[in-house]
């Protein structure tokens, strides 16, 4: 993998992204193609931390699968190098990759307040190098949810001392939360590292009371590392998010990571997903013809 610089960083193109979101969508929007693939998480699958979310990820047609790295006391299950290698043979077999991994022990030992937190964030950066993906998400919600500016500022401090090291391996830590973009990105550029990027979720903003449109053309393609799709506990396209839109500003900025269903399944899996993922592919379909 690449190591990252702040010049690859400005490289990348955030003059221009940025340039899009204060200027709106430029008049040849509609000729940009949809560059994003689909993927889904193994806990919406109902098999977190489970191989077995790869085969069913595929079966349902998804692009790839989001990948839990587990919760332990001493280490993270995932740091485990038989488990990995199960997950990768199992991705090679089925054809479906792993496209990132959740931190979800710090829904435990929170990173704005746990020492532990920031240990287990270290500790996901070789996970994520021997699994050969380049994202992980680092969640802040409930009791560690951010709050505070004092909370944010202590988050990108600590983030400050291990982003040389997801630097160096080529992984981003991508923030996911319910604070505003430029929240996120005042924490990210705290650090001081172009290795932690937002973690856009679509949900999240809109329940708290965020523009997702505005937001990700705010942000530009360059400071999203990924997205979660969802409108729970509605279906997509039958809540109050626009995808349409939504998916025009993705395009619109360059957006050409993952894009991640998140979605409830009230009813089953199978039929809940496909419905979902249907709908998505839809969107983007009608996008491309444009």
């Amino acid at each position: 993998m690449p190591m990252f610089t702040r010049r690859n960083f400005i490289e990348m193109g955030i003059g221009a992204t940025a340039a899009l979101a204060t200027s709106g969508p430029p008049a040849f929007a509609a000729r940009v193609r949809v560059k994003f693939k689909v993927g889904v998480t193994d806990w919406n699958l109902r098999q977190e931390g489970k191989i077995e979310s790869i085969a069913l990820a595929k079966e349902l047609g998804f692009d790839g699968v989001q990948v839990s790295i587990g919760k332990g006391t001493d280490k993270l299950p995932l740091s485990d190098p038989a488990l990995q290698k199960m997950y990768l043979d199992e991705s090679k077999r089925v054809g479906l990759p792993i496209e990132s991994l959740c931190l979800e022990i710090l829904h435990r030992n929170y990173l704005k307040s746990d020492p532990l937190g920031q240990r287990w964030v270290a500790d996901s950066i070789p996970i994520a190098r021997a699994m050969g993906v380049r994202v992980v998400l680092l969640p802040f919600f409930g009791k560690g949810a951010l709050d505070t500016t004092a909370e944010m500022d202590r988050v990108g401090d600590t983030l400050k001392e291990i982003a040389p090291a997801a630097e160096k391996a080529g992984i981003i830590l991508g923030l996911e939360d319910t604070i505003s973009a430029r929240d996120n990105v005042r924490i990210a550029d705290r650090t001081k590292s172009p290795a932690v990027l937002t973690y856009y979720d679509v949900g999240n903003s809109t329940r708290n009371g965020f523009n997702v449109v505005e937001e990700i053309r705010w942000l530009g393609g360059a400071r999203i590392c990924e997205v979660h799709l969802k409108d729970n506990p509605h279906y997509l396209g039958e809540g109050q998010i626009d995808f349409k839109a939504v998916v025009d500003a993705l395009s619109d900025v360059g957006f050409d990571g993952w894009a991640q269903l998140e979605t409830d399944c009230p009813i089953s899996v199978e039929a809940d997903m496909r419905r979902n993922l249907k709908f998505i592919q839809g969107v983007i379909a009608a996008r491309n013809r444009a």
